[in-house]
């Protein structure tokens, strides 16, 4: 069973409303958000996805309801992830903090487009061809083995490191004339007869092409909870929508979620097997058994798939916390 037409409609309308929402009410006025508007907006945009997970489960069955939390909160914790870089981008533009709201809903709007894309496009490939459960397997398992060793090097992960212009911004830059600097919260200005982009932009697009980085690893992840279209755009809208009050929340707190790669690798590596288990079940690779299926372990079920992530994603806020307190009792 697929999603008809009007849901993805009503899906559509939901995220322009909360979309709408955003820039109305919190960009057009630039201001830094304090700590209890963000949490109010983090657990509103929580209690938004817990609300549109019930509705699926009413109207499509428990068993679409439990493969969209299992895909949000997947999209959810991957996403904390992409804070590092977005908080590199908009220190290295030098985004007055005033206006960086509005550049993370610009950026996630771009963002929100490309994976609509890549989602299309990976549905497209698991109908056609089972064989790319392997790829994207394989690609899991390899992203949590890196987690790992970037975790572990003794100057920390490269997150830290500088971030420099992709090929997409400095395209942008050569083709396109550029303010000397930011013209309050403009993406583009006109002076003297001519129209020039600013660094404002420029941050923005930084922000959407490089957030496609990481749906080469998340969409994967996400297809290996659920196959359907609709419900993987669906957590990855529900988990981009509130990744901008979930940036001014944990901005600072990032590194104190010191075991954060450590559970990432954790819940990649899981879906990462149940993907190459999945594939080996529908296989028809000729140098695998023949081309016939291969059965070595019971399936994993969504719940379990869904318990799975969130005692990891527990036990890695626990552990953190109580690292993090040992070190501050030390000083």
């Amino acid at each position: 069973m697929g999603a008809s037409p009007l849901a993805w409609l009503a899906l559509g309308a939901v995220v322009a409303g909360l979309l709408t929402l955003d820039f109305v009410g919190h960009a057009r006025n630039p201001h830094p958000p304090g700590l209890r508007e963000a949490v109010g907006w983090s657990l509103a945009y929580m209690a938004l996805a817990a609300g549109y997970g019930a509705v699926v489960w009413a109207v499509a069955g428990g068993a679409w309801g439990q493969e969209f939390y299992a895909g949000w909160v997947t999209e959810w914790s991957l996403s904390v992830d992409n804070l590092f870089v977005f908080i590199l981008i908009l220190s290295a533009f030098r985004v007055p903090r005033a206006y960086q709201q509005k550049a993370l809903l610009a950026g996630i709007v771009i963002a929100l487009a490309l994976r609509l894309v890549f989602i299309l496009a990976g549905a497209a490939l698991v109908e056609r061809f089972g064989a790319v459960f392997y790829v994207f397997g394989a690609l899991l398992i390899g992203t949590a083995v890196r987690q790992v060793v970037d975790a572990r090097r003794p100057d920390g992960p490269d997150d830290g490191a500088e971030y420099a212009d992709n090929a997409v911004t400095r395209l942008v830059r050569r083709v396109l004339p550029t303010t000397d600097g930011f013209v309050g919260n403009r993406l583009i200005h006109r002076h003297a007869g001519r129209t020039m982009i600013t660094p404002m932009l420029i941050a923005v697009v930084a922000l959407g092409s490089a957030d496609l980085m990481f749906a080469v690893d998340s969409i994967p992840a996400i297809f290996g909870l659920t196959s359907e279209p609709f419900l993987v755009f669906s957590a990855t809208a529900f988990s981009l929508l509130g990744l901008r009050q979930l940036y001014f929340l944990i901005d600072g707190l990032l590194e104190r979620l010191v075991y954060l790669p450590y559970g990432l690798a954790v819940i990649l590596g899981f879906i990462g097997l149940k993907l190459i288990d999945h594939a080996l079940r529908v296989n028809s690779l000729p140098l695998i058994n023949g081309g016939r299926p291969v059965e070595l372990v019971p399936e994993p079920s969504t719940a379990v798939s869904l318990l799975v992530i969130v005692v990891t994603l527990a036990v890695v806020a626990v552990a953190s916390l109580l690292r993090t307190r040992r070190r501050g009792g030390r000083r």
